[in-house]
Order: structure tokens, then C-alpha cells, then sequence
């Protein structure tokens, strides 16, 4: 699952809001808490989380393998739910297309195969919600 979208900020303005678990909280409706969160020696963070999916919170941990400011974040997604999220930036005259990229996969012992279709749906709608409360917040802030 991949989607961009366009902020009307300077890029090291959306990196140093990225950079910061728990502003997630603040703009992704299903995350409800980020907690333990340790600095790594490649300048990020290796951090437990709680989010929603269908009802069911899932509890996981994310590892921060690349942290390249103002430019890239990714994690490995370690716990029910294993993937990666890889979150790229680029900045055109002051505006900053962020490019989420989420690979993970549903285990079986949370939801049936039955329930894959529809939790795929509401995670993509998840994620555009997500974008365009971050362009909200960040170009709201900025003004």
C-alpha cells in the first residue's frame, strides 16, 4: 500500500514532525499510543505501539533501520503484524511530497480470510485520513 501527498511546508519542517513518534498519535486515527520509545545509534528510534485495526488493538514494536534527515524514515513493524513502513520525502520550491509506503502482512490468528478485504479497505482509507490530517497539521502550524 503506497500514497503521497503534497505539503505546503519546507521539508526539514515535515522531517522534524516525522521524527517525533508520538506526533503519530496526533495524526493517525487507529494509532492510540506510542510508548518506550529509545534512541538508536543511527539517529532513530526503536518504539512499542497500540493500533487499532477492525476493533482489534494490535500491540507491536517498530525499528527504525533508516533515519537519512531530511530525506527518509523507514521501520520494520515487528509483533501480530510484521512489515515495513517507509516514509520518503521530497521538496519542490517549498513543497514537500511525502510518499508512504506500508508492507505488512494480516496473520491469521487476528482476522480471517474472510476479514482481509475489508481490513485492506479500511487501512487504505486509514492512510489517506492520515496524509491529509499531517498536510492539515503541518500547513496549519506553518501559518
Amino acid at each position: 500500500m503506497s500514497e503521497s501527498i503534497e505539503i505546503e511546508t519546507p521539508i526539514e519542517q515535515v522531517f522534524e514532525y516525522l521524527d517525533d513518534p508520538h506526533n503519530h498519535v496526533e495524526v493517525t486515527p487507529s494509532l492510540s499510543s506510542v510508548r518506550n520509545v529509545d534512541p538508536l545509534e543511527n539517529g532513530g528510534k526503536r518504539l512499542e505501539f497500540t493500533y487499532g485495526m477492525a476493533g482489534i488493538g494490535i500491540d507491536g514494536e517498530l525499528v527504525q533501520t533508516v533515519h537519512d534527515p531530511p530525506r527518509r524514515l523507514r521501520f520494520d513493524m515487528r509483533g501480530k503484524l510484521d512489515g515495513e513502513i517507509d516514509l520518503e520525502l521530497a521538496e519542490t520550491g517549498g513543497v514537500t511530497r511525502m510518499t508512504y509506503t506500508g508492507t505488512y502482512e494480516i496473520p491469521g490468528r487476528v482476522l480471517s480470510s474472510v476479514a482481509e478485504p475489508f481490513v485492506r479497505r479500511y487501512n487504505e482509507r486509514e492512510l489517506q485520513t492520515t496524509l491529509e490530517d499531517l498536510k492539515s497539521r503541518l500547513e496549519t502550524d506553518e501559518r
